[in-house]
């Protein structure tokens, strides 16, 4: 899977789990540890956790194996590696944090 297509068929696993404000940030060049950013959002802490669940398992059957997930036992901020695509779950007020688009953009 080429990079660009692994970066919208994640969008889409985020979508199909009702993940809000799906965004995807081109990091290359600004980045070292990866070329896409996928940012959304979840409503609790379990839907975040689920969301994140979810992404990693679709791109396991599809041959792709997460090199990291980090934060699914709080569940505020989820981060799944899939080296040149990363997908971060956060909660709102986490997301309202830390401001990641502003940051990458």
């Amino acid at each position: 899977m080429q990079r660009e297509e692994l970066t919208a068929f994640l969008a889409d696993k985020a979508d199909d789990m009702k993940a809000q404000d799906i965004i995807t940030i081109d990091v290359q060049g600004k980045s070292s540890i990866t070329d896409f950013m996928i940012i959304c959002t979840g409503t609790s802490k379990r839907h975040v956790a689920s969301i994140a669940d979810h992404v990693a398992s679709e791109a396991r059957k599809s041959g792709l194996d997460p090199l990291g997930i980090e934060g699914e036992t709080e569940g505020e901020w989820v981060v799944v590696d899939l080296g040149t695509t990363m997908i971060h779950v956060m909660q709102e007020e986490q997301r309202e944090m830390y401001q990641l688009e502003k940051l990458w953009s």
